[in-house]
């Protein structure tokens, strides 16, 4: 039998994608979920330098909700080799002020990424105007 080293397997940091250090810097990753009709939750997978490795659409929901589990948040994570993330879903009502479930599900997922230590470092919702950050709200703890 001969062994193969399969190369298309091998977790790489992507070096050459986008710095985020702000929510801001986050929003043209998160544009085109502005003009859907239904929620979209979606998991941006950064390496080591908080550079973007790659985005994954996670849940596809209705007008008002869509399903999250901590498994399907981190299981790009894993298979990208991430060293953090930032989750972000849209409100196709325009209003990005965050529900008791957005809040809940957050928390679910920071202590999920404690656990396999890939940090949560943002829950960014996407509305009419600019990302609203639960960080920088400072209605969920992520440290």
């Amino acid at each position: 039998m001969i062994l193969e080293l399969r190369t298309d397997l091998a977790v790489r940091e992507k070096a050459d994608g986008a710095l985020i250090n702000t929510p801001e810097s986050a929003a043209p990753f998160l544009e085109d979920l502005r003009h859907l009709a239904q929620e979209a939750f979606c998991v941006l997978t950064l390496n080591t330098k908080n550079r973007v490795i790659k985005r994954h659409l996670v849940s596809l929901g209705t007008v008002n909700s869509t399903l999250v589990h901590p498994r399907e948040v981190f299981r790009p994570a894993i298979t990208d080799g991430a060293a953090s993330i930032i989750v972000s879903h849209c409100h196709p009502s325009g209003d990005a002020s965050p529900s008791a479930e957005d809040i809940r599900i957050t928390k679910k997922l920071i202590e999920a990424g404690k656990t396999i230590e890939i940090p949560v470092i943002d829950h960014l919702i996407v509305g009419d105007g600019p990302p609203l950050s639960l960080r920088e709200s400072g209605l969920v703890e992520f440290n």
